[in-house]
Order: C-alpha cells, then sequence, then structure tokens
C-alpha cells in the first residue's frame, strides 16, 4: 500500500501531459480525465481504510531515509482531505462535462481546460501527502499556477482584473511563505516536519513565535482568514462556475490543512491560541456582516466562505482533540456543501440570465428543482438539525464547552450567531430569487400591483432592503436563458446526495475525525514513522488493537510493512 502513495500525484500530471497531447480532441481528454480522478479517489478512500487499520503510511521518495530525502506521508487526516477532494474534482468535472456539452469550448477550451484541471487536482493532492515544508510549498505553487489559468478562462475584462488580483496576491503569499521556510531551515537545519518538531522545541521560545507568526500569515492568506481575505469575494465569482465551484471547495480549505498540520506538528505548545481565538471571532463576523449586505448569489457565497473558515480556525486555537476532531468533520462538511452550493448558483445563473437578486424572480414555479437544490445545501451550511453543519458546529460547541475558557464561551455565542445570520442571508436569497414573482422583480409599468395594505407593506419592504444591498462590481448584463444539460443537474444532485450522505454517516466519519483529532494531539507518533523510530507502545495512532501491521522504515530507508498488510 505504501508504494501507492506517490500514484496520487503522479496520476494526475500524467493525465495532464496525456491530456496535452491530444490537443482538440475533446472525448479524449474527457476520458483521460474522468478516468484519473476516478482513480485518485478510490485510490484515497483505500488509504482511508489503511491508515485506519494499518496505522500511518510514509513513503520515502528515492530510497532516501528522511530527513535527507522527500517523506510522502498519508495519515487519517491526509487520507479525509484526499478523499473529499477526489469527490469534489469528480462533482465539478461531471458539472463542467455537461456544461461543455451546452457551450462548446466558450467556458471550457478544450485544449487547456482538462489539462489544467488535472494540474490543480495534482498540486492539491501533493500539498496532503508534503512531509516537508518545501515539498508543501510545491504542492502549492503547482495548485496555484494551474488557478491563475482556471480563473481567467474565456478572458473576458472582469476574469483579467479578477485574475491580476488573485494572482498577486497569490504572489505575495508564496513569497511569504517561502521567505518563512529559509527563516525555518536557517534556524533548525531541516524542513523535514518530522525534525522540526524535534528541532524547534530546541530554540529559544521567542524564535519560535516568531516562526509560528511568519508560517500562519502565509497560510492565513490562502485560507483567507481576516484580515488576509479581501482579495477573495472579487477573484472567485467571476470565473466560470465549474472553477469558482472547485475553488471554493478546495483551495482555502489547503491552506487550513497547512495551518492544522503546522500548529500541531512544528508547534504543539504555541502560545497564539487566544490570537488565534479572536482571529477566528473577526473572520465569523467580518464574512457574514459582508455577506448580509450583498445582492450577487455568488458574492453572498463568497463571503459565507470566507466567515465560515472562521469556524476552522475556531477549532484549530482550541488545540484539544476533541476541538481538532470537530474540526476535521466540519472541512470535509465544508468542502461538499460549499461546492454543492457554487454549482446550484451556476444552474441558477443558466436558467435566470443572471445571479443578481434584483433581477431574479419566480424560479420556483420556473426551475423547481433546482429551488430543491439550492435549499438543501443551504440549510445544511445554515446549521439546520440534523445536517452535517449542525453537528460540526454542535462538536464546536461542545469542545469549547469542555475548555471552559471566557474566550471559547464568548466564541460560542459569535459562532452560534452567525449560523443565524448565514441562514438568514441565504434564505433571504432564496426568496428572492425562488420565492418572489418574476413580474416584480422586473418591476415597470406592467408588473402587477399588490391587491391589500399589507401586500403594499412587504413591498415597499423589499424595495428599501434591496436598496440597501450592494450589486457585484462589474456585473454583466442579465442575459439569455441557456439551456442547461441534464447532466448538469445530475452534477449538482450528485454532490446534494453526498452532502446529504454527511449526515446520514455522522457516526463513522465524525468516530473517524475523533482518531485523527487525537492522533494528531500525539506528533510523536507520527514523527516516529518517518523518521524510522519505533511508534510508542507499539500503537497504531489511536487505533485499537495491536500494532501488528503498523508501517516502519528499514535500515535501509524503504518502508516496510511489519505486518505484510500493505503488500
Amino acid at each position: 500500500m505504501t508504494a501507492l502513495v506517490p500514484l496520487v500525484v503522479l496520476i494526475p500530471l500524467l493525465g495532464a501531459a496525456l491530456a496535452m497531447a491530444l490537443p482538440g480532441r475533446r472525448r479524449a481528454q474527457q476520458a483521460i480525465t474522468l478516468s484519473a480522478l476516478t482513480a485518485i479517489l478510490l485510490l484515497a478512500v483505500a488509504f482511508m481504510w489503511a491508515v485506519d487499520v494499518y496505522g500511518t503510511l510514509v513513503m520515502q521518495v528515492g530510497g532516501w531515509a528522511a530527513p535527507f530525502g522527500i517523506s510522502l506521508v498519508v495519515d487519517r487526516l491526509s487520507a479525509l482531505m484526499l478523499a473529499v477532494s477526489a469527490l469534489v474534482l469528480l462533482g465539478v468535472l461531471l458539472f463542467s462535462l455537461g456544461q461543455g456539452l451546452a457551450d462548446g469550448d466558450e467556458e471550457t477550451p478544450v485544449s487547456i481546460y482538462y489539462p489544467t484541471y488535472l494540474v490543480l487536482g495534482a498540486g492539491v493532492c501533493n500539498a496532503f501527502i508534503a512531509g516537508d515544508l518545501f515539498n508543501l510549498y510545491v504542492g502549492f505553487e503547482i495548485l496555484l499556477v494551474a488557478s491563475y489559468v482556471l480563473i481567467t478562462l474565456g478572458g473576458t475584462g472582469p476574469r483579467i482584473r479578477a485574475g491580476i488580483t488573485y494572482v498577486v496576491v497569490s504572489l505575495v503569499s508564496s513569497i511569504l511563505f517561502l521567505a518563512s521556510i529559509g527563516l525555518v531551515y536557517a534556524a533548525t537545519g531541516t524542513v523535514n516536519m518530522a525534525q522540526l518538531s524535534v528541532r524547534l522545541a530546541e530554540i529559544p521560545l521567542d524564535v519560535q513565535v516568531l516562526l509560528n507568526i511568519a508560517l500562519l500569515i502565509a497560510f492565513g492568506i490562502k485560507a483567507a482568514v481576516f484580515p488576509l481575505a479581501f482579495w477573495l469575494p472579487d477573484s472567485y465569482p467571476t470565473a466560470p462556475a465549474p472553477v469558482t465551484a472547485v475553488f471554493a471547495g478546495l483551495l482555502t480549505k489547503v491552506g487550513v490543512y497547512a495551518m492544522i498540520r503546522t500548529q500541531t506538528l512544528l508547534f504543539p505548545d504555541s502560545r497564539l491560541g487566544d490570537v488565534l481565538m479572536v482571529v477566528a471571532a473577526l473572520t465569523l463576523l467580518v464574512g457574514i456582516l459582508g455577506a448580509i449586505s450583498q445582492l450577487d448569489i455568488k458574492r453572498l457565497l463568497s463571503f459565507t466562505l470566507i466567515s465560515h473558515i472562521g469556524y476552522l480556525v475556531f477549532g484549530l486555537a482550541m488545540a484539544s482533540s476533541a476541538g481538532y476532531a470537530a474540526t476535521i468533520y466540519y472541512i470535509a462538511h465544508h468542502i461538499i456543501v460549499q461546492t454543492t452550493l457554487f454549482l446550484a448558483v451556476g444552474l441558477i445563473e443558466r436558467e435566470g440570465g443572471t445571479t443578481s437578486l434584483t433581477q431574479l424572480g419566480g424560479m420556483l414555479r420556473a426551475s423547481p428543482v433546482i429551488a430543491v437544490l439550492f435549499f438543501i445545501p443551504m440549510l445544511n451550511l445554515g446549521g439546520i438539525p440534523p445536517f452535517s453543519g449542525f453537528i460540526g458546529k454542535l462538536g464546536l460547541f461542545t469542545s469549547a464547552a469542555e475548555l471552559a475558557t471566557p474566550a471559547a464561551y464568548w466564541l460560542m455565542g459569535v459562532g452560534a450567531l452567525v449560523s443565524l445570520l448565514t441562514l438568514y442571508a441565504l434564505a433571504r436569497a432564496w426568496s428572492l430569487a425562488f420565492w418572489r414573482s418574476r413580474a416584480a422583480a422586473l418591476g415597470g409599468p406592467n408588473a402587477p400591483k399588490p391587491p391589500t395594505t399589507e401586500a403594499l407593506l412587504l413591498e415597499g419592504r423589499e424595495t428599501a432592503l434591496l436598496e440597501q444591498l450592494h450589486d457585484a462590481p462589474h456585473a454583466q448584463p442579465r442575459q439569455e436563458q441557456r439551456d442547461t444539460p441534464r447532466l448538469m443537474y445530475a452534477a449538482t444532485a450528485g454532490m446534494v446526495a453526498v452532502s446529504v450522505g454527511l449526515t446520514i454517516f455522522a457516526g463513522p466519519l465524525y468516530a473517524y475525525s475523533a482518531r485523527a483529532g487525537e492522533a494528531l494531539t500525539e506528533p510523536g507518533q507520527l514523527v516516529s514513522r518517518i523518521l524510522g523510530g519505533e511508534s510508542q507502545g507499539g500503537e497504531r495512532d489511536g487505533a485499537p488493537g495491536s500494532g501488528s501491521g503498523r508501517t516502519a522504515l528499514d535500515d535501509a530507508g524503504d518502508v516496510a510493512d511489519e505486518g505484510g498488510a500493505g503488500e
């Protein structure tokens, strides 16, 4: 099993090369991309089972033992992230295939879209299995280079403007990350995360804090935490619907994943917990206040994306196994649900010709299927019981109550308020787009007049509300309604089903997240796996039973399965 770890990066890269060698052959490129992402999903699911039963998988590339070689590591957290990411990439790909059937190459140029999409997937997977900071940086750069291409597809003015902002911010964050790696290497003489876990504890405390802050700032830009999230609302909404969906679901979570790795493995005793609490609260509040002031649904969802990153930082700040467990579960929930909402908005845009709430209306009668596909993940993101959003937030609040600090109690209140405001913002958007009549939305002299005083009062309140909200800058004029292929409906419905599955299978998934959270609180086990030492007590990262199947490094630095389980 260990030998299969590099395939999650090699398969999409080889698929991208093969697809690039077949320019203009749409069906061949689609088949290659679909096959590659399906293979990654199957591998990721197999990794989830293997690491849960037999322990962390560690491969030393080229047979060079850590810390001299490149370590590729798959534990419970990275395996779950690989599986969820592959599922999202596959679902969005099916959506884009349907869009391509209707629109041709206008939104997804066949010569570059599919190879670039696979390169993006390779970068995401590489970041999740990186065992050293520089390889993590390489993963970030791979996915960022691909995202530069995807965000400017179509070459329209708004996309180029948004792409320039995105590229500049990404380059700045990459420079900061690379500079931070240089500082870490200067202080410790290594970039291997396992060895850093040992050496960072030996340097002065003030140097540790400075290095911790440097890495958090670099990752905070990528994760879009306050006050480093200014770039996101103007960048994501301008891209084609499939690109926006995959960006919203995955890219910021790679930054959050990097924050989790560094805080739990490199700085397990970090003194920045209270700072992260404040950052979490501000991210929650500023993001949702931005969302409730928006008229454009894409921008509204972009601000809710920022806001809900605050929940993840909240769980990270608590630095407890229960907090990590809730955070891991909430990451999986948020990736799926946020992607699903953006796919549903893509359907709204095709059916209604716009995503501006001033021009949408009557879609419940015209497109009841889209109304349902938006309504279910809307409730989920708002945290309505029994959906996974409620389960994840309940886990976070329970962990905060166990922590029993004033900051934790205060942040619980902020989180509950933001959950209600999220539901309010999304419900208002659903009401205006689906429940309101089309004639009322269009207005004009031919619009029917409300027959009663109460209806007139409601219409006046609606008009006053819309006048207080802000539409998207550089908003495009209303477009003609376009045919929506069934594959686009099926892909969105499939993602909705997956989001519901997070609730149906919440017990096993949360238990898996709890075991992953427990492992994060014991970094010594992961360090011993990577550096070749024995695990403490022969345990398998908190899994029940004996350690007969755990993975260890042999004398040559290769990875061998002692129990033969990975053969």
